[in-house]
């Protein structure tokens, strides 16, 4: 199936690895161009340099922390106008909740609602002038279904759904879609690591740690990057133009929900 948006221009957030290179790689695939954005310069020329061989597409790269004005600033002067925005931050450290002071609140709003709420507000109203446009947030299964120990995250993530509930039927008549992806667990450096530090809290192999987490998945393995960057290269496609507001979960049937 072809996507229908060969020759469009994306900002992809945290994207040097993980679910945002998958989601790069799901576009350029596409024949989209892009923007690139992480913290770390160095894995990000280099997702950049293998994208730009492997598919043949400009991509351009801006090394800044998405959750500063700062950071925005520099990724919005490089984006220039773009037709798809793909919003992106690794979640606050885990913890319960008498953990998290005013100060630990404020850092996740920052980094998992209120850096995608001012991404959107700069970039969508150029999308609705000239009549087409993607949004895609990438958010937590734990949106719907709620781990206690990513409390933080699941408090800031669940704002930006609920302000893109309102905002994404407010923008639709214009051509523009807003919608919200889901993962669950994926084969990514982060879980890995999670992997490593449950294991180690309970005295056992990283191998046990991940197989009991496994048995919960219908699907029993990890996603991959790649299976989520094409779920989301769908989103911004052609075909998804009734898809608006929506939160999409991509996690092996794990959250077991009817709605």
């Amino acid at each position: 199936m072809d996507f229908g948006i060969r020759g469009k221009r994306a900002l992809v957030c945290a994207a040097s690895k993980g679910l945002g290179r998958g989601v790069a790689e799901a576009l350029a695939g596409e024949g989209v161009a892009l923007v690139l954005n992480a913290r770390g310069a160095e894995a990000l020329e280099a997702t950049a340099a293998e994208i730009r061989a492997r598919c043949g597409v400009p991509v351009e790269t801006v090394a800044a922390d998405i959750s500063t004005e700062e950071g925005r600033a520099a990724v919005l002067a490089m984006a220039g106008e773009v037709d798809i925005l793909v919003t992106n931050a690794g979640g606050p450290p885990p913890g319960v909740w008498t953990d998290w002071d005013r100060d630990a609140f404020i850092a996740a709003f920052d980094a998992n609602m209120l850096s995608a709420v001012a991404l959107m507000q700069a970039l969508v109203p150029g999308m609705m002038a000239r009549g087409w446009g993607r949004v895609v947030n990438i958010t937590s299964r734990a949106v719907k279904a709620p781990l206690p120990a990513l409390g933080l995250s699941t408090t800031a993530r669940t704002g930006l759904t609920g302000f893109v509930a309102g905002m994404a039927r407010q923008v639709a008549g214009s051509g523009v879609t807003v919608n919200n992806l889901l993962p669950g667990s994926h084969d990514t450096d982060r879980l890995r690591g999670t992997d490593a530090r449950n294991a180690g809290q309970k005295g056992i192999t990283v191998e046990a740690q991940k197989a009991a987490r496994l048995a919960a998945n219908p699907v029993g393995r990890d996603g991959t990057p790649q299976e989520f960057g094409a779920v989301c290269a769908f989103l911004c496609s052609q075909q998804a133009a009734f898809m608006v507001g929506q939160n999409v979960l991509v996690d092996g049937g794990e959250v077991n929900a009817t709605f």
